[in-house]
């Protein structure tokens, strides 16, 4: 294969294959060792969920010894999430990557071959997916720091088992294969059958359909990420650029943005999530949010789209001013003089109010008098008008007096009782955002 003529060209001293003892791992180490000059790690993973797993591990340290091959092995002794699959991969391959960081490698060959294809493709639009998904299993995918090569997907499993019978090779059968609680397993047990009944190579058929449709996703995949630095800002999708964009292109921006959010985990993605948040932008509502999974949300704020992790409901609180108080990113603080005038500062005469000074978030009904015009609103009304999120209206600080007047909203609404700065006055308080690049300049 044209494939282990390239590894010869890589400039990597070695090379790191996933071996599980299985027959199609065992071939591919085989044929590794019989078509590269490259030097050799094996990786394998004890699972340890079968009475089966130690003796499979004890074969392959002793199959490497025999053949002169570095074996690195890792026993997985529990498990946490109710997906066991999942989690199962998950170590998995930050074994692989650690292997390969030890060696220095950039290459992990794997052993999936043309009915893994079918089955994932199959799997795929059975639970939906995007473009890439739709293509299921790579030859060459790339990742951060390595990239997986895939050397089999041109060859069936029949085209396996029969290598291994003629180079008279051990492996071990893992009989979880055949349990058809399993979809994966029921699509390999049931309908591969059929489809090769209808084609033998079918799994050629398969890897040039994924290949095609590898390729349109390359080319959308830039076309996304130059939208994507456009409508995708400082955390927010702005709603009314990316609604100039064609329905296909939008729904790839929104994919793009949560496989990031998720860590490039597109199996937690599924159709009905990008066309529950196509729905929330292009509803009339100004303010709504959706779950999504991982206790994230998506969170329409007018004009525009955040995703974010669900807060938990918090407690009014009461907190007296002294000196500087920071309620989430907002700090208040006296200060002893201020030139500029705008809803940032407040001017207060003490004779006017009951001190002392506290910070408090807002009550139902609550109601301001104000600036200079004297007249009576809403806090609710002022939060509207000023579009601040829904998310932070409830906690937002309020400043009051011991009377529980509401003197100044911090930022975006001064009161009666802000005196003008011609006149006396002897408190004086500004208000500033602390925004995240802020905190970690401070914290460095």
């Amino acid at each position: 294969m044209h494939i282990f003529k390239d590894l010869n060209n890589l400039s990597d001293e070695y090379i790191v294959v996933g071996v599980s003892a299985g027959p199609d791992s065992m071939a591919l180490l085989h044929m590794l060792m019989h078509n590269t000059s490259k030097k050799i790690i094996c990786a394998h993973v004890n699972h340890n969920i079968r009475k089966e797993s130690n003796e499979e591990q004890s074969f392959i340290k002793k199959y490497c010894k025999d053949n002169n091959i570095i074996c690195e092995t890792m026993i997985i002794t529990e498990y946490h999430e109710k997906n066991f699959e999942n989690e199962a991969r998950k170590k998995r391959y930050a074994f692989y990557e650690k292997v390969m960081k030890k060696y220095h490698s950039h290459t992990l060959l794997l052993a999936h071959h043309g009915d893994d294809l079918i089955e994932t493709i199959i799997m795929k639009i059975i639970r939906g997916s995007n473009l890439e998904g739709y293509a299921g299993i790579k030859m060459y995918s790339k990742q951060k720091d390595y990239t997986i090569i895939r050397p089999l997907l041109n060859l069936t499993k029949e085209d396996i088992l029969k290598y291994n019978k003629d180079n008279n090779l051990k492996y071990y059968i893992d009989k979880s294969n055949y349990n058809q609680n399993f979809t994966r397993n029921r699509i390999r047990l049931n309908i591969l059958p059929k489809l090769k009944a209808e084609d033998k190579n079918i799994h050629l058929k398969f890897l040039k359909y994924s290949e095609t449709l590898q390729a349109y996703y390359n080319y959308i995949e830039e076309l996304t990420k130059e939208k994507v630095m456009n409508i995708y800002k400082d955390y927010y999708i702005d709603i009314e650029l990316l609604k100039k964009e064609h329905p296909f292109i939008q729904k790839n921006i929104i994919f793009y943005i949560l496989s990031d959010l998720y860590n490039n985990n597109a199996n937690i993605i599924k159709d009905r999530h990008i066309d529950d948040i196509i729905k929330l932008i292009n509803s009339d509502k100004p303010n709504l949010d959706i779950n999504l999974p991982k206790n994230y949300i998506a969170k329409k704020t007018y004009n525009k789209l955040s995703f974010e992790k669900k807060k938990t409901k918090k407690d009014q609180y009461l907190i007296e001013l002294k000196d500087t108080v920071k309620i989430d990113n907002i700090v208040i603080k006296k200060v002893d003089k201020e030139d500029t005038n705008g809803n940032n500062v407040c001017r207060l005469n003490s004779k006017d109010i009951k001190l002392p000074l506290f910070l408090r978030n807002k009550k139902n009904g609550d109601h301001v008098y104000l600036y200079k015009t004297n007249g009576k609103q809403k806090v609710k009304d002022v939060f509207i008008n000023k579009k601040l999120p829904l998310s932070i209206r409830d906690y937002y600080p309020l400043l009051v007096d011991a009377d529980d007047n509401i003197l100044w909203i911090p930022n975006i609404k001064k009161t009666k009782y802000n005196v003008k700065k011609d006149e006396f006055y002897d408190i004086i308080l500004t208000s500033y955002e602390e925004s995240e690049e802020h905190n970690e300049k401070e914290t460095k």
